[in-house]
């Protein structure tokens, strides 16, 4: 089993993450509105929607909204969040590589680094395609990536800290151009061990990446808050665009 089946279905994951929090979502958000100001009734989708914080706030803002996500735990805890919450908006389990739809999203987000899990770059182009060919022609595709110049240059090999009497250590290291971490959960003498490993695609690879799919770059951030990207930045966001039929 790939390391990305079990990890988002654990209650580890939430503890791990504790720190992303709605208010993070909600910066992403507005530089959504900001930037790519997409239509007061816009349908969007969400790709890799996890628990559905994003969706949430997108379906807060009067959108529709559908979140897809390969984790049936996820989703379901999703769900049940948007029900809490009385909001209107769509959950369903599916894997990225798999197009959801042709053409019935005038926007696909592709949030919290949720690319480059699988082991082959055609695998990681195919998922890239599938979620461009969901969107209408003149469509908006906005993705929340790593930046990997950061990433190598801050990378801390190891961590250890305590969540709710949990002591979390997580040990960190680049191989084969991927980002990987090994992840262990300490508790009551109970030890629990996951692992993450994601291809650190360069700006220069997603760029080839975009252009072989048919998506047009808009322009490119390096943090929520919409700051020019640099090889510094904190992340890499692209806006891009399908061209229109």
């Amino acid at each position: 089993m790939s390391w990305y089946e079990g990890w988002f279905d654990s209650e580890a994951y939430d503890l791990v993450y504790d720190h992303r929090d709605e208010s993070e979502a909600a910066r992403l958000v507005d530089l959504v509105e900001r930037e790519v100001a997409p239509a007061a009734d816009a349908h969007i989708l969400d790709v890799g929607c996890g628990r559905g914080r994003h969706a949430r706030i997108f379906a807060r803002r009067g959108y529709c909204v559908t979140g897809l996500d390969l984790s049936a735990g996820a989703i379901e805890e999703a769900r049940r969040r948007a029900d809490a919450a009385g909001l209107d908006l769509r959950f369903e389990q599916g894997d990225m590589r798999t197009p959801y739809c042709d053409g019935c999203a005038d926007g696909v987000v592709n949030l919290f680094t949720t690319f480059g899990y699988f082991e082959t770059d055609a695998e990681n182009r195919q998922a890239l395609a599938a979620m461009t060919r969901a969107l209408r022609p003149g469509g908006w595709f906005l993705q929340d990536f790593l930046n990997a110049p950061h990433v190598a240059d801050t990378l801390v090999p190891s961590t250890t800290r305590t969540v709710d009497g949990v002591e979390i250590h997580q040990r960190r290291w680049i191989e084969d151009d991927r980002i990987n971490k090994e992840i262990t959960l300490t508790h009551n003498d109970t030890t629990d061990t996951y692992h993450e490993s994601v291809r650190l695609y360069t700006p220069e690879e997603l760029r080839a990446l975009y252009a072989a799919v048919g998506l047009r770059i808009v322009d490119t951030f390096g943090d929520y808050d919409g700051r020019p990207h640099a090889p510094t930045s904190p992340r890499l966001l692209l806006y891009a665009r399908k061209p229109p039929a």
